[in-house]
């Protein structure tokens, strides 16, 4: 599967042919080195491992020095294999956003915005409960989940249990996302609707 790494840098609107206004992320994808190409004979199966974002020399270790000086590049933040890739790439190649076209769908992965320890309202939509209304165990906590539904038997909490923790944080993958606009001259290109992540964060695209 095809694709690249790519930055989020934020959300804005965009108006299409048609006068229709659309909000749209925007993302800055690659370019992308290509520092490793796999193969069945060597290693079992057959991918091609990307490189983005520079990294400062003094904070790689010597070792990764060495895997980038073979692919002939400077050291880079963020490295991900993307297996079957649809076309033969050769070490040391730089994809850019030439890879896509206006018009063509693709998935986008992220970590969703990490926001702490949260409880049962914000975390799974529970409606609380209101001073005329109180049930399922509820005593003056607006916002409690109520009763866990067990007694002397089983005597616990059954896992899987909706309850408060901890909530975001989580790879989350978006399909059949549209690209609306391509900017090769700045490395972006605009997708229809949001995807997952805090402005600044990495992110996948995958044709």
């Amino acid at each position: 599967m095809s694709g690249l790494i790519g930055k989020k840098v934020g959300m804005t609107s965009f108006f299409d042919a048609n006068g229709k206004y659309l909000p749209c992320t925007i993302i800055e994808a690659g370019p992308c080195v290509v520092t490793q190409v796999k193969t069945n004979e060597k290693d079992g199966y057959t991918s091609i491992q990307l490189s983005y974002d520079e990294k400062k020399e003094k904070n790689t270790t010597g070792a990764m020095k060495g895997h980038f000086a073979i692919a002939k590049t400077t050291p880079k933040r963020k490295i991900v294999e993307f297996r079957n890739f649809e076309e033969s790439k050769n070490l040391g190649e730089v994809l850019t956003v030439d890879l896509f076209a206006e018009g063509e769908f693709v998935d986008i992965i992220g970590t969703s915005k990490g926001k702490g320890f949260q409880g049962v309202v914000k975390r799974y939509g529970f409606s609380g409960v209101g001073h005329a209304n109180k049930s399922h165990g509820q005593h003056d906590r607006e916002r409690a989940p109520g009763s866990l539904g067990a007694s002397s038997d089983p005597s616990r909490v059954m896992p899987g249990h909706r309850m408060g923790g901890r909530m975001g944080g989580d790879r989350k993958k978006v399909q059949n996302l549209v690209i609306v606009k391509i900017m090769p001259e700045k490395n972006l290109i605009l997708i229809k609707g949001s995807v997952p992540g805090a402005k600044g964060s990495y992110v996948l695209i995958e044709k």
